[in-house]
């Protein structure tokens, strides 16, 4: 696990997964089980949920995204990735919404911007160069 944190920019390998998303608020259980992430919040369990799943169930589907993944293996204590990624795509005016898996970060952004973001997540890792 890497957790320095020029490391984990430098190898963040980002790459977009197929798909759209959209993000929802349900306790249906069948939504439940399709979604790729959920949080449970005070107004609800929020899911992200394939967009053509979303669009089935007649859930509001204005706001699409793509998910942009970084492949790099980072700590959970790791301090800087997510905020360098967020403010990186915030200097280019890019919404960025960070979701935390146990082995990768996730960043959806919206659909519309998708090619942008990963060609600015690219840059920003190959501008780190990790010391040897």
């Amino acid at each position: 696990m890497i957790r320095r944190t020029e490391d984990m920019i430098a190898k963040m390998a980002p790459e977009r997964l197929e798909g759209l998303f959209a993000f929802a608020t349900s306790d249906d259980d069948a939504l439940v089980r399709q979604a790729v992430a959920t949080i449970r919040e005070a107004e609800g369990l929020s899911l992200i949920l394939p967009l053509d799943v979303a669009q089935r169930v007649g859930l509001d589907v204005s706001q699409p995204m793509a998910c942009l993944t970084l492949n790099v293996v980072s700590a959970l204590d790791g301090v800087g990735l997510t905020a360098d990624v967020a403010t990186a795509l915030a200097c280019e005016n890019i919404a960025c919404n960070m979701v935390a898996g146990h082995h990768h970060d996730h960043a959806f952004v919206p659909a519309n911007d998708a090619d942008r973001a990963l060609s600015v997540l690219h840059m920003r890792a190959a501008a780190e160069v990790p010391d040897v």
